[in-house]
């Protein structure tokens, strides 16, 4: 990670790394604040900025665009799918999207090649829920 590990960093990390689903930084913020943590917003976006550069949180966007985050798993990248209305998520099985990325990057003469994958549903706890 950028900059060196400060004790506010280190929260953020903390912090992070206890939530299940994927969180804005807005929301980290506010679990950080709502926690009697003393940390900068800007900070909170620095970390996130550093933890995404470096491969170790997985970053989706929500309807509205905004990116939220969630802690790489130790065994890599990997691709979710998310309820559009409470936000849950769970990992999918993807060797198929990475070996098309793969061979994409491959037939073409492309190195480094990423992919973004995004899927959304309405999960099983609110399917029943009104729109």
């Amino acid at each position: 990670m950028g900059g060196r590990l400060t004790r506010q960093r280190a929260s953020v990390l903390r912090v992070l790394a206890s939530c299940q689903d994927f969180v804005s930084a807005q929301e980290l913020h506010v679990r950080l604040v709502t926690a009697d943590i003393p940390v900068g917003l800007s900070t909170v976006y620095r970390t996130l900025r550093d933890l995404e550069r470096t491969g170790q949180v997985d970053v989706v966007r929500d309807e509205a665009g905004e990116r939220l985050y969630r802690p790489r798993p130790a065994d890599g990248h990997r691709h979710y799918l998310i309820c559009r209305r409470c936000g849950r998520s769970r990992p999918l099985d993807s060797d198929v999207v990475e070996r098309w990325a793969e061979r994409v990057g491959a037939e073409s003469g492309y190195s480094a090649v990423q992919h973004t994958v995004e899927l959304s549903g309405i999960c099983g706890r609110c399917t029943g829920r009104c729109a």
